[in-house]
Formats: C-alpha cells, sequence, structure tokens
C-alpha cells in the first residue's frame, strides 16, 4: 500500500513541475530585456489636402491589438534637437476660440490622422504640407510592467524608456 501511495505522489509531482515555467531574461547594458520590442515608423512627406484633411499611415505590417500607439509630430527644429508634439495637439486663436490642430485615430494596420480647426483653407501651408509624423508601438505587457510611469508627452523619455534606437526607425515616405 505504501509503495502505491509513495507512486500515486511521485506521479502527482511530475505533473505539478511540468507546469513550470521559467522567464528569460537579456541582458542589454544595466538593464533587462524579457525580449520585448518597441518599434517607430515615421513618415515624412505628409500633405493634408483640401478634400478631407486626413490622412492615412498605412503600417509596414500589422500590430497587435493590445499594442500602445503613440502619434507624434514633429513641431519644430532647435538648437536641443527635434521637437516632437504627442497627438491631440491643439493650437487656439488669442480669444480662446480652436484655431487648429491634429487628431488620431489607428488599428492594427495604420493610423488616420486628422487636421481639423476653424478655416483651414487659410492656415498657412507650413501646417498642412510635408509634415512628418512617428508612430511608436509599445507592447501593452511592457507599459503595464513600468514601475516608474514614462512621460509620453515627451518622445525622448520615451524613446528611452522603451530602448528605441534612432538607426531601427522605419522610414515612409508619403
Amino acid at each position: 500500500m505504501s509503495k502505491k501511495i509513495t507512486l500515486l505522489l511521485a506521479f502527482i509531482g511530475m505533473i505539478g513541475l511540468t507546469g513550470c515555467t521559467t522567464e528569460e531574461y537579456y541582458v542589454q547594458g544595466d538593464t533587462y530585456d524579457q525580449d520585448t520590442i518597441s518599434e517607430v515608423f515615421e513618415f515624412y512627406g505628409v500633405d493634408f489636402l483640401p478634400n478631407d484633411y486626413s490622412v492615412y499611415l498605412e503600417f509596414p505590417h500589422a500590430i497587435y491589438t493590445s499594442d500602445m500607439v503613440l502619434v507624434y509630430r514633429l513641431a519644430g527644429v532647435g538648437p536641443e534637437g527635434n521637437e516632437w508634439k504627442l497627438l491631440p495637439e491643439t493650437h487656439y486663436f488669442p480669444d480662446g476660440t480652436l484655431d487648429y490642430g491634429y487628431r488620431n485615430d489607428f488599428t492594427q494596420y495604420s493610423a488616420i490622422v486628422d487636421l481639423y480647426g476653424y478655416d483651414l483653407s487659410t492656415l498657412p501651408n507650413a501646417f498642412k504640407l510635408n509634415q512628418m509624423f512617428r508612430v511608436v508601438v509599445i507592447p501593452a505587457f511592457v507599459n503595464k510592467k513600468q514601475t516608474n510611469p514614462v512621460d509620453v508627452n515627451d518622445y525622448n523619455a520615451v524613446v528611452k524608456a522603451y530602448h528605441i534606437e534612432e538607426s531601427k526607425i522605419q522610414k515612409i515616405k508619403m
């Protein structure tokens, strides 16, 4: 009888051990990466045309539906480098009424950026033509594991936090 109990306990122990998993960590500098890849698609030469002032930014490949997508617009170039603004981005007249703005929506295949505002036909072409956008894709589970929240309004903080290399940004001409 004791041999049967020992055999039964051994069998249950083996089943329990097969359910165990291990996580693999890869050291990159002084941080740990769980094989997570954030990526950036840069769309340049983007023109908002009078038909509907909307542009369709097709991703080079589908992303997961759970991924977080951040869209930034190149708002200027200064002595400290490029100034990227997170969408939605809104600009107002001095009296506080809406002048114009950019907003976005996305699917796992693309992002759509809309230019909206008061009278877009009078908006200078510098805000409608030859625009540049960066779409940052961050796997959802990585964002949830962050112990220190990243200020997503700061493009440079996002790039640093998710170890995005400038040389790996995929550039797409529109």
